[in-house]
């Protein structure tokens, strides 16, 4: 998140797309229905009906997929009726005519053909956002999983600063993690091209300060993403992986790609706190300690640095984390020990500029969020104060693409996935505790009352559902939350599993699979 959680109270108008905040982040959810009730306006962009878009002035129920050609609609608006804040564009960015070119394509007729909506509510929309002083953007996987979520998120980054909501309170660009510490892993390195900080691999100045402090040597190429794994595993190329703390049997695209893929691999280690459906496929298992288990900090999605305690001992043989990989690290012949976490945390402050004014000291009574460069420094409640990173912001026109995989005769339904407020991610955790396994027991696929109507389905009935991917049996939910040929299923149950049915089509840039739509076959 470019800014934090609780400025989002005193935001004037807030936009939530591709993200269903009240049952995917509930804490946030609640801020944002307390800025409501101080007055915000809410416009709400999703191929459902979720919670808040019954309390939003305007509610977008778009087209799956249709996220670039709603946000240049509302831009192809704000320019017209020159709201867009010339002076930020001026002094704070380039790149505004390349943009300019591209948005003038998107007339709010030609984006609500493209959308499914009303052009009229995309002008409503256009308004509340251009005309609020402090305007704040919230979006999640409905974003990114697209095969032009790149092109996604660069169009919510153009729409913000055409109307100069960054570098200021209660307004930015906010993407909301998926789970826990997915920011602390990104900000340690857990990505092919980078080492922790978002250092690049490709830097030589990079590599020999971290080759100096590590002193070993260092490779300057770039690893592969988890979808580039899962090919290369099922081509022979990688013969050994080791999967810690995810379940891609359930998570992942085209799942029987996936256990393809780990089936073919030679040596499969798993390291969880559960006997998940990944790891009943593994030759190693490590048993894990799980967060109570352990002390450590986590990352939140606002990049607020917090300390995790540990409270109660772990069962049997599970260690921390940090225990196995030590552990593992010297027996693979690289000696280097450490007594606690706090040791490997101060080696990450001197390693890692955005952490560098951190310690378990500072971090005892509350969290700090980054940068923070120094220990004098309070943590960055808000990110482009002033100027970014990169000297000025850089608009980029991008063009609406279809889904790589649209509709047809013999596939005639939009499948999109999520979440739901009881269960959290694969299940591995949520199926274990009883009073959320009786509120939503077992999957289930939303289909409008048309849609079902014509195919003589009611309301519990059996479905299969099929893809060219594979094909579940799960049963019918007949609800308005979804309309046309749009259906929905929560991807958490391996019963049923949603992602048998979806599309491993990567975006070719970040190499993001398009879980969020394709294309599918509904019968009774």
């Amino acid at each position: 998140m470019t800014n934090s959680i609780n400025e989002l109270i005193d935001a004037d108008t807030i936009l939530i797309i591709g993200s269903n905040t009240t049952e995917n982040h509930p804490v946030i959810g609640a801020k944002i229905r307390q800025a409501i009730g101080k007055g915000a306006k809410l416009i709400v962009a999703e191929p459902r009906e979720i919670e808040l878009a019954k309390e939003a002035d305007v509610f977008l129920q778009i087209r799956p997929g249709s996220n670039v050609a709603l946000l240049n609609g509302m831009m192809h608006v704000i320019l017209a009726e020159g709201w867009q804040d010339k002076a930020f564009i001026e002094e704070r960015t380039e790149g505004f005519e390349t943009l300019e070119r591209v948005v003038k394509a998107y007339t709010p007729e030609r984006a609500a053909q493209l959308c499914g909506v009303k052009a009229e509510d995309i002008v409503a929309a256009a308004r509340l956002y251009a005309k609020a002083d402090k305007a704040s953007i919230i979006y999640c996987m409905g974003i990114t999983q697209h095969s032009n979520g790149v092109g996604n998120v660069m169009s919510v980054s153009n729409l913000a600063m055409l109307c100069g909501q960054l570098g200021k309170a209660s307004s930015g660009v906010n993407p909301l993690r998926g789970q826990n510490n997915v920011q602390g892993a990104c900000d340690m390195g857990a990505l092919p091209a980078t080492l922790p900080g978002y250092q690049p691999v490709s830097k030589p100045e990079v590599i020999a300060k971290f080759e100096q402090a590590w002193n070993t040597r260092l490779s300057a190429k770039a690893g592969l993403t988890v979808p580039e794994m899962m090919d290369a595993a099922c081509r022979g190329d990688i013969k050994f992986l080791y999967i810690m703390g995810e379940n891609p049997m359930v998570s992942d695209p085209d799942t029987a790609h996936v256990r393809h893929a780990l089936t073919h691999t030679d040596f499969l280690v798993v390291q969880d706190i559960f006997l998940t459906e990944t790891a009943e496929l593994a030759d190693v298992v490590l048993p894990a300690a799980a967060f109570a288990e352990k002390d450590g900090t986590f990352s939140n999605t606002e990049r607020r640095v917090q300390r995790v305690r540990k409270a109660v001992e772990a069962p049997g043989s599970a260690k921390p984390d940090w225990v196995i990989i030590m552990e593992l690290m010297n027996a693979l012949g690289y000696k280097s020990m450490y007594r606690d976490p706090s040791e490997i945390f101060d080696e990450i402050a001197s390693l890692t500029p955005s952490y560098a004014g951190m310690s378990y000291e500072r971090l005892e009574e509350c969290g700090i969020q980054w940068p923070c460069p120094d220990k004098a420094h309070p943590g960055t409640s808000y990110l482009h104060k002033g100027a970014f990173s990169r000297g000025k912001g850089l608009f980029k026109g991008v063009e609406h693409q279809e889904p790589v995989e649209p509709t047809d005769e013999q596939y005639p339904f939009a499948l999109t996935t999520g979440r739901v407020l009881y269960h959290y991610h694969t299940r591995t955790m949520t199926k274990r505790v009883k009073g959320l396994e009786a509120k939503v027991p077992e999957s289930y696929l939303e289909i409008s009352p048309s849609a079902a109507a014509e195919l003589g389905v009611k309301d519990g009935d059996m479905l299969k559902v099929s893809s060219r991917r594979g094909e579940i049996s799960i049963k019918a939910k007949v609800t308005d939350r979804v309309s046309g040929n749009v259906v929905f299923i929560p991807f958490h149950f391996a019963e049923a599993a949603a992602n048998v049915l979806t599309n491993s089509a990567l975006d070719p840039n970040c190499k993001t699979p398009e879980l969020k739509v394709c294309a599918v076959a509904v019968k009774k």
